[in-house]
């Protein structure tokens, strides 16, 4: 019995340290799987960093590789009286020889030289270049476009636009937009279809060269118009004829389904990337700009995310506001655009009018007002007692 009892105890001291030595196994064995895994995320971070770190050096190396332009200063110089102007406008006049003055001029204005007048400030740089680019606002490289073939970005408050290829700035130009009551809104578009030499369908007296349509039912176009020097269009973005033509060529229009309908946004993708500032509607920031380096705008960090634009239904023409697809959308887009502040408190949008529609209905009226005045008359006429008419009978020929 005393055999048996120390036997057992026996057992139980071993089955004790059985026990004891499994669990400090299992705690070295959670301690080094622990380890190990914290070890592992230290290795992951360590190698995001060490990625970021290389990525960041790439992007500043291609920042730098495109970034070829020197600092230009620029000078401001207010026009003085008439024989100043006329001085200004002939010293920036168009010269086959040295054209980049010409340009230049006109690009920081924003503005043709007509335009210019007296009490004018204008922006004259000190160094020319034939690229435009050399004045971009823009990014020379824009890493978020790497891999977009075509992009045009387009901005309201500082009246330009330029032009990527994958992420490459290739043009940069000046662009006057949508006046306050007919504003460009902001927004991603697409170019839809393009026309050599078009009239406008709302009103024919506008003859647009080199139109790009961004927006099949708005009708908002890029091409060559009037350039004032500030926000001045029907929604439009007008160009300088040069960059109109440019960008006639250059763009891709959209892709077109079965049924010959432009597939929704799959031409080059344009964005509007802001607002104009109307508290100062004939002037802008590019004024206050002493050289190409004073400033850079933000752009997107995906450009293909970039919200579609917003647009009230009252700026569709009232003959396409039927095929609208999504017309909810149109309908809310003013109040969105309000509560954004992208439309002034008190600003009334200008209704989608067709002159030519009014001009047909005006010349309608004006001729059934001559008909019913010819009839009028002619109802006078016959019950005159003194109306004698002319008796042709043929005995009293001679």
């Amino acid at each position: 019995m005393n055999h048996l009892t120390f036997k057992l105890e026996n057992s139980l001291v071993l089955l004790k340290y059985v026990i004891v030595l499994t669990i400090v196994i299992s705690i070295s064995s959670c301690s080094e799987s622990r380890r190990s895994e914290s070890e592992e995320r230290e290795d992951e971070i360590k190698a995001e960093l060490e990625q970021a770190h290389k990525d960041s050096v790439e992007l500043a190396e291609l920042i730098a590789k495109h970034d070829k332009y020197p600092l230009i200063e620029y000078e401001h110089i207010v026009i003085r009286d008439n024989k100043h102007l006329a001085e200004i406008r002939e010293q920036f006049k168009m010269d086959e020889k040295n054209p980049s003055i010409n340009k230049a001029f006109l690009t920081l204005n924003r503005k043709e030289r007509r335009f210019v007048k007296v009490g004018d400030t204008v922006v004259v740089p000190k160094e020319y270049f034939d690229n435009m680019c050399a004045y971009s606002i823009f990014p020379q490289y824009y890493h978020g476009a790497r891999d977009i073939p075509k992009l045009i970005l387009v901005s309201n408050r500082w009246q330009c636009y330029a032009a990527y290829e994958n992420g490459v700035q290739v043009r940069f130009a000046a662009a006057n937009t949508g006046k306050e009551k007919t504003p460009t809104f902001p927004g991603r578009y697409a170019l839809v279809w393009k026309q050599e030499v078009r009239k406008s369908s709302l009103d024919s007296t506008w003859i647009m060269p080199f139109t790009w349509n961004f927006h099949r039912f708005s009708g908002s176009a890029f091409h060559k118009f009037d350039m004032p020097g500030y926000a001045a269009s029907h929604s439009c973005v007008r160009q300088f004829l040069d960059d109109a033509e440019w960008l006639y060529k250059w763009g891709q229009r959209g892709k077109l389904d079965s049924n010959n309908i432009y597939i929704h946004l799959t031409g080059t993708p344009v964005l509007i990337l802001d607002v104009f500032d109307f508290t100062r509607p004939k002037t802008g920031p590019w004024f206050a700009l002493k050289s190409n380096k004073d400033f850079l705008i933000d752009v997107p960090e995906n450009p293909m995310e970039f919200e579609e634009a917003y647009i009230p239904i009252q700026q569709i023409p009232k003959t396409s506001r039927g095929i609208l697809p999504d017309r909810k959308r149109y309908v809310v887009a003013e109040d969105t655009l309000r509560a954004r502040g992208h439309i002034r408190e008190g600003v009334v949008l200008t209704e989608s009018i067709d002159f030519n529609e009014l001009r047909r209905k005006k010349k309608a009226a004006k001729l059934k007002k001559e008909a019913g005045e010819a009839k009028e008359a002619d109802s006078k006429s016959e019950s005159d007692p003194e109306f004698k008419p002319i008796n042709q009978d043929s005995s009293s020929m001679r």
